[in-house]
């Protein structure tokens, strides 16, 4: 005997076997991923990458048109420990194309600032009248990238650097 559900319209019917091809596919989708992902290897690389999460060198940025300077940091007023203020912009030369890394950058603007805040005002008060800018560079370039997950940063620049007593 054969059941045969009783319908009120010939709409209501139309709905439910769309719901049910719907629930159909679904099933049939979730078990050809399974299947695939029981027989594909585990040393296999991702099929789908969201972002680039790759990190940048000079070639290519050098290659690219699309380059842009971060200096999102602003000026800032570093107090050194002889009681002087040094006035600092620092930049650098990033993808405009690496949206993930470009985000980062932003959110990250307050720890930039509070990394070359903490690297300039503790040094020593016989180092804070000649400071060596490449050293410099070179220290907070590696705090920087330190503190990045999506990226690497290549190069800084320092502009506006003046001790002010």
């Amino acid at each position: 005997m054969k059941l045969i559900p009783d319908y009120a319209s010939k709409a209501e019917s139309i709905f439910f076997t769309a719901l049910l091809s719907l629930a159909g596919a679904l099933i049939a989708l979730l078990l050809i991923g399974t299947i695939f992902a029981l027989v594909r290897s585990p040393v296999a690389g991702p099929i789908l990458k969201l972002g680039k999460a790759e990190t940048v060198t000079a070639t290519q940025i050098a290659e690219n048109d699309d380059i842009r300077v971060f200096s999102g940091l602003g000026r800032l007023r570093i107090p050194l420990t002889s009681s002087s203020i040094l006035i600092l912009s620092i930049a650098f030369p990033y993808l405009a194309d690496d949206i993930a890394f470009t985000e980062e950058l932003s959110a990250k603007i307050g720890d930039f600032r509070r990394i070359a805040t903490d690297y300039f005002s503790s040094l020593p008060a016989d180092k804070t009248i000649q400071i060596d800018e490449e050293t410099a560079k070179t220290e907070i370039l590696s705090l920087y990238n330190a503190n990045l997950r999506l990226g690497h940063i290549e190069t800084l620049y320092f502009s506006d650097m003046m001790i002010i007593d």
